[in-house]
């Protein structure tokens, strides 16, 4: 994809996007955001954010986060990819009580 495409993508999940739906999940350390936005377009995508505090080597806390776009165009095959995880996951029986049924 076009460097140009994906800055313009990026600025317009920044900028402009306006969040229509939040959904956050604290999980010990990292706390998780799922939000559905909308561009000034009309588009909407998902925005994923983990939000992580670490101790820096001077003990002082600090949250470091990191984001991932999921663009209205690619939802079908990432809703797609995610259930077949969550399948294998289950399969595998990585979790211990079951929350995956």
């Amino acid at each position: 994809m076009d460097t140009e495409i994906l800055a313009t993508r990026k600025d317009a999940a920044e900028s402009y996007g306006e969040s229509i739906y939040t959904k956050m999940i604290k999980a010990g350390h990292r706390t998780y955001f799922l939000d559905v936005k909308t561009t000034r377009a009309n588009d909407h995508f998902i925005s994923i954010t983990e939000l992580r505090k670490k101790t820096t080597a001077n003990g002082e806390q600090v949250n470091e986060r990191n984001k991932v776009f999921v663009y209205e165009e690619d939802l079908d095959k990432f809703i797609d990819g995610m259930n077949e995880v969550l399948d294998e996951i289950k399969k595998m029986g990585c979790l211990g009580d079951n929350r995956l049924k």
